[in-house]
């Protein structure tokens, strides 16, 4: 599901949006000389929304024959510290000679006054990016299952990144990552939420009673999923790279795992109460389960996993909160298309499944 482009999204100079009520994302002459400062390409530009628009703002940028992605906050207002591109520009440069699976970036704008925000330019990776249906080739059930065990090797991969030798020092702080982000997503809830919703604050008040010790701090994406992966279109199933990193941070690995494996189910979690979601993990077609995608993460690192629970319950009221903001954002009118007038629906399922995983 892309975003489509509204008619103020791209603009030719900054003079021609002054005539509109909101703000551009694309500002292309200014766009143009800094991708020529840069060697990036040559001639006009070719711009086109990709990826499912919840998060920052990222377009294909075609330009000479060369194929680039440039990602952008969206339109404010916007939550502190959320949307920082260049935060997640840093980290990727930082991870590219690890073994974790990122894009090479190419360009790092932190002047706001060129398009509009700061933003970066990344190579473009082959593959697809598998939200509610698999490529052809991949379509059976030995390959499906080969894609769940995919997603888990590379996260595997990300969190054996010794981050301090990679230059992330000062990225994150290695202890408190639970209580802070349990601070952050409180509040992000009382700046997001568009209703009261009574189970989404009582999973956060147990969850804050019953905080656990966090075991080695490491890299995390901070939303891991699926979604946020490219696959190459062909089988073997082969995931190409991970793609949106604004989350990441050091942290707790669990809390990664678990989100993952949260929105894995999370198309079943939605059937069971009729409210529509697009995913291409459905039950029964090949998939390992989620048990599954955890027992082959603890194979992969020679890690004993316990108790899941607080981390379930903690993975459920983060999501939630996520998808309260972007139900926000679609009632204010700063999200349109297809699929998001739905996702508020989502969150008190969220919340009570998080409130099923309370002990």
């Amino acid at each position: 599901m892309s975003a489509p482009i509204a008619p103020d999204d791209i603009v030719e100079n900054a003079a021609d949006a002054q005539a509109n009520s909101r703000p551009p994302l694309l500002v292309l002459a200014s766009l143009r000389a800094f991708l020529d400062a840069h060697g990036l390409g040559e001639g006009e530009i070719v711009a086109s929304p990709i990826g499912e628009g919840h998060s920052n703002v990222t377009y294909l940028i075609e330009r000479g024959g060369r194929e680039l992605v440039l990602r952008r906050p969206p339109r404010g207002p916007l939550p502190p510290s959320a949307h920082d591109v260049l935060r997640e520009a840093r980290l990727l440069r930082a991870l590219k000679d690890t073994s974790a699976r990122v894009p090479d970036v190419l360009a790092v704008c932190e002047d706001p006054d060129t398009i509009g925000a700061p933003f970066y330019v990344m190579e473009r990776v082959d593959g697809e990016v598998i939200v509610s249906s698999v490529p052809p080739a991949l379509d059976e059930p030995s390959e499906r299952r080969r894609i769940g065990e995919q997603l888990i090797d590379a996260l595997v991969e990300i969190h054996a990144v010794d981050w301090s030798a990679v230059g992330l020092e000062g990225f994150g702080k290695p202890t408190g990552y639970l209580q802070r982000q349990l601070r952050r997503f409180g509040g992000l809830w009382e700046l997001n939420k568009t209703r009261e919703i009574p189970a989404v604050e009582r999973v956060a008040g147990w969850l804050a009673e019953h905080l656990p010790s966090s075991g080695p701090a490491t890299v995390v994406h901070g939303d891991y999923r699926l979604g946020n992966t490219m696959f190459a279109a062909d089988a073997p199933a082969r995931l190409t790279a991970v793609l949106d990193w604004e989350m990441a941070t050091i942290g707790d690995v669990l809390a990664d795992l678990t989100l993952c494996t949260l929105y894995w189910r999370i198309g079943a979690i939605a059937a069971e109460a009729g409210a529509p979601f697009a995913t291409a993990v459905v039950p029964g077609a090949g998939y390992p389960d989620a048990d599954e995608l955890v027992e082959h993460y603890a194979t992969a690192t020679g890690t004993p996993i316990g108790d899941l629970g607080w981390y379930d319950a903690f993975a459920a009221f983060k999501l939630a909160v996520i998808l309260e903001g972007v139900h926000a954002r679609y009632l204010q009118g700063a999200t349109v298309g297809a699929g998001f007038e739905s996702i508020g629906a989502l969150v008190p399922l969220l919340a009570a499944h998080g409130r099923s995983r309370l002990s």
